[in-house]
């Protein structure tokens, strides 16, 4: 899904995730987890990078027959790559690819898109990792 590159754009993924999660029967864990990793993904585009061209970025995400996650956002790219900080316990930031790596079997970045594009991606897997459950 396409949505406006900012914060009216996070809350209508958010919505349209946990909505098509739910429909397919995920549990409420891997809903939660895969919500939150959407956000940082959205969130970090918005703060990070510039929209596509259509001045939208895009949302995406699917569930395989094992009940794994995939979540994905493209955007227009930014000046840095996305890469794991170590910020300091007074940083009012910098901490959401740690979140995402520590709930997600594996993430990455695509890039290479002759315009420019480029994706962030995590996988999440059908059990959430014990911290994460409650």
């Amino acid at each position: 899904m396409s949505v406006p590159h900012g914060p009216a754009g996070v809350g209508e993924a958010r919505r349209r995730l946990r909505q098509d999660l739910r429909t397919r029967g995920a549990s409420d864990a891997i809903i939660d987890d895969a919500v939150l990793i959407l956000s940082e993904l959205l969130s970090n585009s918005c703060r990070h990078a510039r929209p596509l061209e259509d001045e939208q970025v895009r949302a995406s995400w699917g569930q395989d027959q094992d009940g794994e996650v995939t979540i994905a956002v493209t955007d227009g790219g930014g000046p840095t790559r996305p890469r794991l900080g170590m910020p300091s316990v007074t940083a009012r930031g910098g901490r959401g690819l740690t979140i995402i790596r520590s709930l997600a079997r594996d993430w990455g970045v695509l890039e290479g898109d002759p315009s420019g594009a480029v994706t962030v991606w995590a996988v999440l897997p059908s059990v959430p990792p014990p911290a994460s459950r409650g």
